[in-house]
């Protein structure tokens, strides 16, 4: 029951590869699905948990905790209302990700789930990594963005990406030593770095 978890910098094409991988080894591929799963639990909007994940730690959490008493928190919850903070998405995202690896035979894009599994004997951890300016390049070319807009994008989910990970306390993300696999994706086609996941997943099952 292999588990897969693809780590990416934005533009490296992530999603692309990770529903091919799941394609050709017959898995359930998970990735925004974990927000609809996260607001389910919390029994919130998606749009809430999506803010949460954008800004928290940052001027929502921040802004919440001012605002909003723990004690008042607790009742909500406790009177099955519905509410989500930093602390709760994050709870419910290891819950969640844990959740989907024990069904095994799945591709978990990004959120963390390289260290949230990773003393899990079934999971194998990819990375994806590139340069800027061909990461820009091919959000230019697969999501008919201008140049100016394929660096906004990729400049700001470079930004959520570290804020993310900033909330699981790492900064060392994009270390190999994580990883069964490192990718250059400057340097590979997506098909060929796809084949290299299967065979990585095919073997660490078998071994």
């Amino acid at each position: 029951m292999a588990v897969i978890t693809i780590s990416r910098q934005f533009g490296t094409g992530g999603l692309t590869l990770g529903k091919d991988v799941a394609e050709k080894l017959g898995y359930a591929f998970v990735s925004d699905e974990v927000i609809s799963m996260i607001a389910k639990k919390a029994r919130v909007s998606q749009g809430w948990v999506e803010s949460v994940e954008k800004e928290a730690g940052r001027k929502l959490q921040r802004f919440l905790s001012s605002v909003i008493p723990r004690g008042l928190v607790d009742r909500i919850i406790d009177d099955q209302q519905g509410y989500i903070d930093e602390d709760i998405y994050l709870d419910l995202l290891e819950q969640i990700i844990r959740q989907i690896a024990s069904d095994g035979n799945c591709v978990i894009l990004g959120r963390g789930g390289q260290y949230i599994l990773k003393d899990n004997q079934d999971a194998c951890h990819a990375l994806l990594i590139a340069d800027k300016k061909d990461r820009i390049a091919f959000m230019e070319k697969n999501y008919q963005l201008t140049q100016a807009q394929a660096s906004q994008v990729v400049n700001a989910e470079d930004k959520r990406r570290t804020a993310l990970y900033r909330k699981l306390h790492k900064s060392d993300y994009d270390q190999p030593d994580h990883y069964h696999l490192t990718l250059n994706m400057s340097k590979l086609p997506l098909s060929i770095a796809a084949s290299l996941i299967c065979r990585m997943a095919t073997r660490s099952k078998d071994s």
